[in-house]
């Protein structure tokens, strides 16, 4: 920690962020896999990882309830290895949770989503 006019100052070392984590693991199902070219230019594979949810919170009737996780991929090689997997396919990914923010129709909008490091088939 350094000093600035007799105040601590956070100088971002990796032993005072060790307490921060955003880490996403997801075993499920691959769903709607779609590239996107960006008003930028980069290209974006968004898709959905389907993951059924534990017996114990299944509806009333018994019925398998699911979460349905959007994710992207930035990283080219990623992105086609994942378009080459079949929808419906077990997949387990890893990555980071992200909140990506646009204009979109004229306002702000805004997505919270993994952004994907790594990917296999289980």
């Amino acid at each position: 920690m350094a000093t600035s006019k007799g105040r601590a100052v956070s100088t971002g070392s990796t032993k005072e962020s060790s307490t921060a984590i955003n880490e996403v693991r997801l075993i499920g199902r691959l769903a709607g896999c779609e590239v996107r070219v960006l008003p930028s230019g980069a290209q974006l594979l968004s898709f959905r990882v389907i993951v059924d949810r534990p017996v114990r919170d299944r509806g009333p009737s018994g019925s398998v309830r699911v979460d349905a996780l959007d994710c992207c991929v930035w990283q080219t090689r990623l992105a086609r290895r994942i378009q080459s997997w079949d929808e419906g396919e077990p997949i387990e990914i890893s990555g980071v949770l992200r909140r990506r923010f646009w204009h979109h129709g004229g306002g702000p909008a805004s997505r919270v989503e993994v952004e994907v490091r790594s990917a296999r088939r289980p």
